[in-house]
């Protein structure tokens, strides 16, 4: 489009596309709300007021405000390929994402990227993404790929790409690994974001120093107080495991909210259609007592200016034609949404368009021949450490307890809720096993297994006896990849997920409907957890504390090393 179009456009001297009448236009650049007309010529805003138009809508009085926008999402962790992701949310009034596809990344390496921008390129939704840092995320686990600064180099100049993904190998930046500064270094003059869950102090400075602009880890006030005092753009997040937003929503002001913004990280499917995406957050904020029009700007100028996505997030002359209606705050009701000067949704439903779905990756289960033998466990003390769950955190705590012993072996003990859990890695068929316990999920029958599993995404099982253990992982192998509940050596429900062991290509409600059943069985089967398999999946991360079960043994997050599942006398 011509500079000299939109120019004649604007100042009248021709027809416009479309003029939306009657608007209530909710104006994040001047902090005001009016009413009027907005005017609409190609894929821009080019003014407001009375046009000629094309296309006139009566609006009927409905607020206007700029499409929302997602700071910090995996698009994987929904299980959506990424176009049912998209069909999801676009209706939800999001129509700008920035994802972090390392979990794709850590399975299928650079290959994974290139998919993940051929999916999304032609949809009724801009995609960006951020370049992972973190495959995989630490030495004391095996991914599917390691992907070095080299390597990462050649991706880096891609408009599309916007910076360097979330650093979660904090301790190799404090401790100035050379690997990890040469990543840091490709950057230039685009965004890294940060991932620093409990880093205070002198270390956060250093983090921060290092060039690492955000962070989406805060979990308390303070924390994201002193990241926010500090520098750091803080992303606020309400996720299906990592709810923060109540927490957070208190530090927020008049003053500091333009460096604060909203992001869901990981979303399941029954969180986006019972709740909603960026929209949930924004309604929710409005509730606590946020001012409307700031909870607007978390939720898209915020995150386009810290992007430098210079023509998004505001409805003004000259800015992408992306918007949404709705009918009051209250209810956040969205009605409408354009895309590029584009009706794409209306009433919760796509219009409808073409969208261009390509060959999704296959076959990514690749594992040894497991049997019995292999998941015993020789008690060589009386006391093990076990995994504590923290309800709906990502953070865990290391508790010793005293072993069940049977056989000469340390097992599990469902009385105690003390479960074993199995982290196989599923990538080249190493062989590799890390074998430990956990505490916090409630199973007293039965075992439940997933190909979910941060970051590098091995199989990871926890259950009450070996036997229905075995028959999960074998399950999640028959599938190429998935979700399972098994109880007796029969499967309850299940979930291929056969995109990479992380989506499905099947529709959000199909999806929505087996994670559903697999909950059910999980709780049927004692488990207390609103959403174990979310749970699960963060068991086998070794960057947020406190520690955590990899393919390689048990790992003490603060000490950044293993240690022996056996405790001291």
């Amino acid at each position: 489009m011509l500079l000299n179009e939109i120019i004649s456009a604007a100042r009248g001297e021709h027809s416009v596309d479309v003029l939306l009448k009657n608007a209530t236009v909710v104006n994040l650049l001047s902090g005001d709300i009016i009413q009027t007309d907005i005017a609409i010529y190609r894929d821009k805003i080019v003014g407001f007021g009375d046009y000629s138009a094309k296309q006139t809508i009566d609006v009927k009085g409905l607020y206007a405000a700029p499409g929302l926008i997602d700071g910090h999402v995996h698009l994987e962790s929904s299980m959506l390929s990424p176009v049912e992701f998209i069909k999801a949310v676009t209706p939800l009034g999001t129509t700008t994402v920035i994802a972090d596809p390392h979990e794709i990344v850590n399975v299928l390496g650079l290959a994974g990227l290139q998919y993940m921008l051929d999916a999304t390129e032609y949809l009724p939704l801009d995609v960006y993404f951020m370049l992972p840092s973190c495959v995989p995320a630490t030495h004391l686990e095996n991914a599917g790929a390691v992907v070095t600064a080299a390597e990462m180099r050649e991706w880096i100049d891609s408009p599309r790409i916007l910076g360097i993904g979330e650093m979660m190998n904090f301790p190799g930046v404090l401790f100035e690994d050379p690997q990890v500064l040469a990543k840091l270094a490709i950057a230039g003059k685009k965004r890294i974001d940060g991932h620093a869950p409990l880093v205070r102090g002198k270390d956060l400075s250093a983090y921060i120093a290092a060039g690492i602009t955000s962070d989406h880890e805060s979990t308390d006030l303070e924390e994201a107080r002193e990241k926010l005092q500090k520098g750091m753009f803080l992303m606020i997040r309400e996720g299906s495991a990592a709810r923060n937003l109540q927490d957070l929503l208190p530090l927020v002001t008049p003053t500091n909210s333009r460096n604060c913004a909203f992001v869901t990280d990981d979303r399941h499917p029954d969180f986006l259609m019972d709740s909603g995406h960026i929209n949930s957050m924004v309604k929710d904020a409005v509730k606590f007592g946020i001012d409307p029009i700031i909870a607007l700007q978390m939720a898209s100028l915020n995150i386009a200016r810290h992007f430098g996505l210079t023509k998004r997030g505001a409805i003004a002359p000259g800015y992408q034609a992306d918007l949404i209606l709705f009918d009051n705050f209250d209810d956040f009701s969205i009605r409408m949404v354009y895309k590029n000067g584009q009706l794409v949704a209306e009433d919760g439903n796509l219009v409808d368009i073409d969208i261009v779905k390509i060959p999704d990756p296959t076959q990514s289960i690749r594992i040894k021949e497991i049997n019995l033998g292999n998941l015993a466990i020789p008690a060589k003390a009386k006391k093990i450490v076990v995994i504590e769950i923290i309800p709906n955190q990502l953070l865990t705590k290391k508790t010793v307890c005293a072993a069940s012993i049977v056989d000469g072996k340390a097992v599990s003990d469902s009385s105690r809720d003390i479960l074993k859990m199995v982290v196989v890695e599923r990538h080249h068929a190493t062989g590799n096993m890390g074998l430990g316990f956990v505490k916090g999920i409630g199973l007293t029958s039965g075992a439940i297994a997933s190909t979910v599993a941060h970051d590098s995404h091995n199989i990871i099982v926890m259950g009450v006896n070996d036997n229905d253990i075995l028959r999960a992982i074998r399950e999640i192998q028959a599938m190429n990849g998935g979700q399972v509940v098994v109880e007796n050596g029969k499967v309850k429900a299940s979930l291929p997920l056969p995109i990479a062991g992380l989506m499905s290509g099947r529709p959000l409600s199909e999806v929505r409907s087996a994670v559903d059943q697999l909950n059910l069985e999980a709780r049927r089967l004692g488990c207390k957890l609103e959403n174990p398999f979310m749970t699960l999946s963060f068991l086998s991360l070794p960057v947020i504390p406190d520690i955590k079960l990899t393919d390689m043994g048990l790992v003490d997050v603060n000490k950044f090393d293993f240690i022996s599942l056996f405790a001291d006398e």
